[in-house]
């Protein structure tokens, strides 16, 4: 997003909430390759990228009858990940009745937590483990979102059932920061186990992209419909740093393929897997059968919950359901 883009998104979202709460979620990662640099502009990175990594891409999607299409910039446009620019978007929202700050992949820039207290909005910070909670309470942040190895996205490798008490225990004595549990969290009763362990509530996502409103193509709704569990692994392929997303021939050939050549660090693989997966969904949708085989977006664990799309006001009502039926449980089996 640009200050422009995110200018007008936020002002759609502000006419159609009827003044409810919302909030924006930033991603300025903490360790980058392009960390110290100044002025890194999209172009500048793409040139970068070894002319392997590029035959690599565009050999594995033409066997599979598809195109590589590269999307031009602008020449000046920054790189993907820029924490200036992200600052930038982030003071344009400040100008929206915005109600939480959230940030991901490391500790959020000072200017970040500053711009926050400034204005009286909590800033959150995604953990996927104890050592990095402390560093974030250390930094100053408001919220905590617990988010275990089951999460869709960039994540850790210790389960949301271990982490969240872990780091409810380690943050303990320092200050009260509340926790919200994430990590393969597709229902009610789930949550309320996550609040039974001592989180004050549950950050969900990938529950939500298999509704009517999300952004995903309809093909990948039918792939997470069909998939397991074990379907959603973590991979370099698509950002450079270990994210869960669907297992597709995309993952595999970066992952095990014997000739690749190995993801290349954030940003930079960030680069090549947007043309691709742009060209990607373009074949699909456009009919072509094997594209479907490519076809991939980040999800959890708790895909193999999913068995059918509904609207996001069905999957709210089923958590409530859910919710209290189990705290129902959990007091029957009290009063025993």
């Amino acid at each position: 997003h640009s200050p422009e883009s995110i200018e007008q998104e936020l002002k759609w979202i502000d006419d159609h909430v009827d003044g409810k709460p919302y909030g924006l979620d930033v991603l300025i990662p903490e360790n980058i390759s392009t960390a110290g640099e100044k002025n890194v502009t999209w172009k500048s990175l793409e040139a970068r990228i070894s002319n392997e990594h590029r035959a690599f891409t565009r050999n594995l999607l033409k066997k599979y009858g598809i195109e590589l299409t590269q999307t031009s910039v602008d020449d000046n446009q920054p790189q993907p990940f820029d924490g200036q620019r992200a600052l930038e978007v982030l003071e344009a929202s400040f100008r929206h009745p915005i109600r939480l700050i959230a940030n991901a992949l490391g500790v959020p820039p000072k200017a970040m937590i500053d711009m926050g207290k400034k204005h009286g909005v909590p800033v959150a910070a995604l953990v996927g483990a104890k050592e990095h909670a402390l560093r974030q309470v250390a930094a100053g942040v408001d919220i905590l979102v617990v988010q275990g190895t089951e999460a869709g996205g960039h994540c850790g490798e210790v389960s949301t059932m271990v982490l969240v008490p872990e780091v409810i225990k380690a943050i303990k004595p320092i200050r009260d920061v509340p926790v919200l549990a994430a990590g393969g969290i597709m229902t009610g009763r789930q949550m309320a186990a996550c609040m039974a362990m001592g989180a004050a509530g549950a950050w969900t996502g990938s529950v939500w992209l298999a509704t009517v409103e999300s952004e995903t193509t309809e093909i990948f709704r039918e792939k997470m419909i069909a998939a397991s569990s074990r379907d959603a692994v973590r991979s370099k392929g698509r950002t450079g740093k270990p994210a869960r997303q669907l297992r597709s021939v995309w993952t595999d050939a970066w992952d095990r393929g014997p000739d690749s050549p190995g993801a290349l660090p954030m940003p930079l693989q960030a680069i090549i897997s947007r043309d691709a997966f742009k060209s990607i969904d373009r074949a699909a949708e456009a009919g072509n059968a094997q594209a479907r085989d490519l076809v991939s977006y980040f999800v959890g664990q708790g895909v193999g919950l999913i068995d059918s799309v509904k609207s996001a006001g069905a999957v709210v009502q089923e958590f409530k359901e859910d919710f209290v039926e189990a705290v129902e449980h959990m007091n029957a089996l009290v009063a025993e």
